[in-house]
């Protein structure tokens, strides 16, 4: 029977289907219909998406839905819903609410809003998708764990508790792929995964061993196969392209490349094996230079890569390694032209960033334990303990914003890579104190992006008592005392200026770089560098004098007798001394 329409232009066909067949279906423990026309109470919502995510565990399924906007009777009528209707901003405001009050901030994995149609009239529905509790760990509501009997809420029984208190972790990558064999998998990606386990292992003996196995021993002995069958994880990481069909959700990754004004300007998508799928991707990307003056001290810009190629390798990586493959979602590239955005389907195991920043940190547990383990042999990840803190580190050395992980979607993690500075406050006060530890840096950070009402007292308190912010807690900013003691030092020099050697050391770097120039490429190199109480005449005559007394020094001479057309170059026994005769 159907029970209404919908357009089939519409990118969300699987929802419409799914709603069809669940109202086919009725009610069980695991889906539960309300007509909520209008407003419906937040404790009964948190106490059903306990019992939903609970009974999902107990039948091995990995979601549940409450559906508004159908008679809860078995009439099956369509009568739509006004539950948060406006602003989608409300409904993600909902989901955050919810997980306030739930085990580990559990929330749904997603709020569909659909609009079938009966006889011409449109119906607004909203499908709440209900995550399965985590193994081992019961969905509570305000502490107090929910279940369905038939059509009524209950406590969870103590028998049911233990139940999954007592599961145990399975390990999805380390399943057998039904059907898959040896030829499933790409002789080139076992090539190279031979390869990066020799150069990890480092270690001439076990060389020689990889050396001598077959692609079978080998793949057995990194135990991406098992009694000679193949392991979902050997098929994300070297599996054909052809052969993706064999995982019931194959995998994919999507680079998407978007101009200033948000457009889509190109993409490509990628499918298994995903061993080498980084250094494809590498060669979309736009890794511009970034010039910045990291401080005011600094004569010469600082050049540096928007990116650092480390950092997209791992963080890339890290999603493969710990996406939620069973959810069957998408790995996402996304490049702007300041910022990289890369998701994927999951969770955050660490529930937040500022444990991982914990030195010695350690995580409760990884999804994906042999996909994980694989991919540290083949030195595609760091240690899970590290990697993060390591991209946190990288950052704060270039003295770039730090990342920012997205976590308010339980069904999907992302991180934002800033590829330029944001406030140079920020950038001067990492500059001045290289020191400065890492959780500080967060928390400047925070503050930077006009986060600083996040900021625990304690944590506002040690930031003021290093001068670091200004303003009240509602509207902190960053401090720019530090810069006015800069400020004071930077004029000193623009009135002294620098002493002689300064600028000859600079003109001698120029004519390394490009090997010849003429005066006014020297004026335009340190004119703004001269002191402010020469006037034009006696700059021009500082720089001229310059160039003749390194010429009288036999470092510098010119190319030609002719005084209108000659370039001034490193003499020969200044290029012997700076390595660059040859």
């Amino acid at each position: 029977m159907k029970f209404f329409d919908y357009d089939t232009d519409t990118t969300d066909t699987y929802y419409y289907e799914k709603l069809q067949f669940l109202i086919e279906n009725w009610e069980d423990e695991i889906v539960e219909f309300k007509e909520a026309k209008g407003s419906y109470d937040f404790d009964k919502i948190g106490k059903y998406f306990s019992a939903l995510s609970n009974e999902a565990n107990l039948r091995n399924r990995q979601n549940g839905w409450l559906i508004f906007g159908v008679s809860e009777d078995k009439s099956r009528h369509i009568v739509g819903t006004n539950f948060k209707k406006g602003d989608r901003e409300l409904l993600e405001k909902f989901k955050y609410e919810v997980g306030n009050f739930t085990t580990d901030e559990l929330s749904f994995i997603d709020i569909i809003e659909l609009k079938p149609r009966i006889k011409g009239k449109e119906y607004r529905v909203l499908m709440f998708c209900v995550p399965a509790a985590a193994v081992g760990i019961p969905t509570e509501w305000k502490n107090r764990c929910w279940a369905r009997n038939g059509s009524s809420l209950v406590l969870l029984q103590q028998a049911k508790i233990d139940i999954i208190r007592s599961e145990e972790r399975l390990d999805w990558t380390k399943g057998i792929v039904a059907g898959a064999t040896i030829d499933s998998l790409d002789k080139e990606a076992i090539s190279l995964a031979r390869e990066k386990y020799k150069k990890k292992m480092n270690r001439p003996h076990i060389s020689e061993e990889v050396d001598s196995y077959t692609d079978m021993e080998f793949l057995t002995k990194v135990k991406l196969m098992v009694d000679g069958k193949i392991t979902r994880a050997a098929m994300i990481l070297l599996g054909r392209e052809e052969c993706d069909y064999l995982l019931n959700t194959p995998p994919t990754i999507m680079w998407r490349l978007y101009s200033g004004d948000g457009s889509d300007r190109d993409y490509c998508i990628y499918t298994v094996p995903f061993i080498n799928v980084v250094d494809k991707i590498f060669t979309k990307i736009r890794n511009i230079t970034y010039r910045y003056m990291p401080n005011q001290m600094t004569l010469f810009p600082q050049e540096t890569q928007q990116y650092d190629t480390w950092i997209l390798r791992e963080l890339l990586n890290n999603t493969i390694a710990h996406s939620n493959y069973q959810l069957g979602g998408r790995i996402y590239f996304n490049e702007f032209e300041d910022y990289i955005i890369i998701s994927n389907p999951g969770n955050f195991l660490p529930e937040n960033v500022e444990r991982v920043l914990q030195p010695a940190y350690n995580p409760p547990y990884h999804r994906n334990p042999l996909l994980a383990e694989s991919m540290v042999k083949f030195n595609m990840i760091d240690t899970a303990t590290s990697g993060i803190r390591k991209v946190y580190k990288i950052q704060k050395d270039k003295y770039f914003p730090m990342p920012d992980y997205d976590l308010e979607n339980s069904g999907q993690v992302s991180v934002k890579i800033y590829g330029k500075t944001l406030d140079m406050k920020y950038t001067h006060i990492l500059f001045d104190n290289p020191d400065l530890p890492l959780e500080v840096t967060y928390l400047l950070d925070k503050v930077q992006k006009g986060q600083g009402k996040e900021l625990s007292d304690e944590n506002i308190k040690l930031l003021r008592k290093n001068g670091f912010i200004e303003g009240r807690k509602g509207n902190l900013y960053l401090s720019s005392g530090a810069a006015a003691k800069i400020n004071e030092k930077v004029q000193y020099i623009k009135n002294r200026g620098f002493d002689d050697q300064y600028y000859k050391d600079m003109i001698v770097k120029y004519l390394k770089k490009y090997k010849k120039g003429q005066k006014k490429d020297f004026k335009e190199l340190i004119w703004d560098k001269l002191p402010e109480s020469l006037d034009e005449n006696q700059k021009n005559d500082k720089i001229r004098n310059l160039l003749q007394s390194m010429k009288r020094s036999g470092t510098i001479t010119t190319d030609s007798d002719n005084q209108q057309k000659s370039n001034w170059i490193l003499c020969k026994e200044e290029l012997i001394k700076q390595g660059l005769n040859k």
